[in-house]
Parts: structure tokens; C-alpha cells; sequence
């Protein structure tokens, strides 16, 4: 037998604990409803992802008094997604933009902590008089420092959902475990007409909260104009890490 006519070995590469989910997700610990489209749905991916919970990171400590404390934690839990097998790290609350160059730092591998981070591009794509808006669910508790460490103009006209009655007494207050659907979605509508009403220039939204996707198709219907979140961000980012392979 020629030798040039052998096999190629097979040879497959190791170093890791999981395979097959590039994307780590960084979760606050919490016992609300994740339905279809929240980013701490699994379902919600068009790919495996990895997750990890951040043992004492409520919504309430993140949103409502700035993370303070937590950053060790944030690292520590990054760090074990990275060694597990993650290839880039992102987080499921949009105020963990505080935490974006410090996390980056210690993991090594790309990281998206915030869905504000979209700001500048969306901005980018406006036609000139036009800006973006974003919907958060705590206007008073986002600041000038989350935005400056996410790229955000501190000009930026901004709408929390503070006023609704379910949203964000459910999600950062914790008053239930269980959600009325169709009154998140109501807050989620009335937060965003207001914002747009308020700023008549605006041209895109930007949803803050990670778990404001499942109502992003209804409030682009309501206002007319195109809404990005969590998962068009974390889609893009993915698609980074596995590009498609085109046949031909």
C-alpha cells in the first residue's frame, strides 16, 4: 500500500470542559417567569448558550443600587464560563454596563454586557435629525456612568417603566413570582408611546432590559419604527464566533 494513499489521522482538539455553545450568559438570581424571548429562556436561542446564575445578584441590587459589591462576583462567575468552554461572555441585565471593561479585562475573550451598547451603531444607521431612544426598566436608576460605559450620548432621551403596574414591580421588586403577560406588555407599550411622544425626533429604540424582547415585535408594531434588544445584539455577537459556512 503507498503511503500517500492513507487516511489523514483525525485528530480532535480538547482543552475544554463543554463544546458545541461558544456564548456564556451571566444571570441574576432570580425567580420571575422566564417566557419565550427573555434572554434566560434557553428557548430563546437559535443556539446553545451556557449559563451561570451570580449567587446574591438580584435585580433589585443591580438595577436599583448600582451592583455595588458584586463585581468580584461577576468576574469570578465569567471566568468559570470562559474555562467551561465559552468563547465570549455577555449578561442578562443592560446596568451591568458598568462592569463591561473590568469583566473584559479578566476573561480575555470578547465580552457584551449591555444592550445599550447598540446605541452608537442604531445612531449610525439614522438619517440626519433622527436619534435613538432607549426603554429601560428604571429610568432613575440609569446614569451617566452606565451610559458612558456602553458608548451612550448622555443626551440620550430615555423611558423607564417604573410607572407601569406589573414590569417592574415583578422583575426589580420581586412582589410576585408570577406575571400577568399581557400587563407587562401593556407597560412595556405605554413606556415606549410616551418616550417617542416625549421626543418627537426619534427614529429607533433601543430596549435596555433583557427581558423586554418578548414585547419588541409589539412595540415596533405600536410605534412604527425599528426596536433592537438583548437578542438582536446577542444574535450579531454570535454570529461572529460561528460565521455560516455557504455551500459552494
Amino acid at each position: 500500500m503507498n503511503l500517500q494513499d492513507s487516511p489523514a489521522p483525525r485528530i480532535a482538539r480538547g482543552g475544554k470542559a463543554i463544546y458545541g455553545a461558544p456564548l456564556g450568559i451571566l444571570m441574576l438570581e432570580a425567580r420571575f417567569p422566564r417566557i419565550p424571548g427573555d434572554m434566560g429562556n434557553a428557548g430563546t436561542w437559535p443556539f446553545p448558550v451556557l449559563y451561570r446564575v451570580v449567587r446574591g445578584a438580584s435585580p433589585e441590587r443591580v438595577v436599583l443600587q448600582g451592583a455595588r459589591g458584586l463585581l468580584p462576583d461577576f468576574v469570578a462567575a465569567a471566568q468559570d464560563l470562559v474555562a467551561q468552554g465559552a468563547e465570549a461572555i455577555t449578561t442578562n441585565c443592560g446596568f451591568l454596563s458598568l462592569f463591561q471593561r473590568e469583566i473584559a479585562a479578566a476573561v480575555g475573550v470578547p465580552v457584551a454586557t449591555s444592550s445599550l451598547m447598540q446605541v452608537p451603531w442604531v445612531q449610525a444607521t439614522l438619517p440626519p435629525g433622527r436619534r435613538v431612544g432607549v426603554l429601560t426598566v428604571s429610568q432613575g436608576s440609569l446614569t451617566p456612568a452606565h451610559l458612558e460605559a456602553a458608548g451612550v450620548p448622555l443626551d440620550t432621551p430615555i423611558k423607564g417603566t417604573e410607572g407601569g403596574r406589573e414590569f417592574f414591580r415583578v422583575l426589580i421588586r420581586a412582589e410576585a413570582v408570577d406575571m400577568d403577560v399581557a400587563l407587562a406588555e401593556q407597560d412595556i407599550l405605554e413606556a415606549g408611546q410616551a418616550l417617542v411622544a416625549a421626543h418627537p425626533g426619534i427614529g429607533a429604540v433601543v430596549l435596555e432590559c433583557t427581558n423586554m424582547p418578548p414585547y419588541a415585535a409589539a412595540l415596533q408594531a405600536a410605534l412604527g419604527l425599528p426596536v433592537f434588544d438583548i437578542y438582536s445584539l446577542i444574535t450579531w455577537f454570535h454570529a461572529g464566533l460561528r460565521p455560516r459556512r455557504f455551500a459552494g
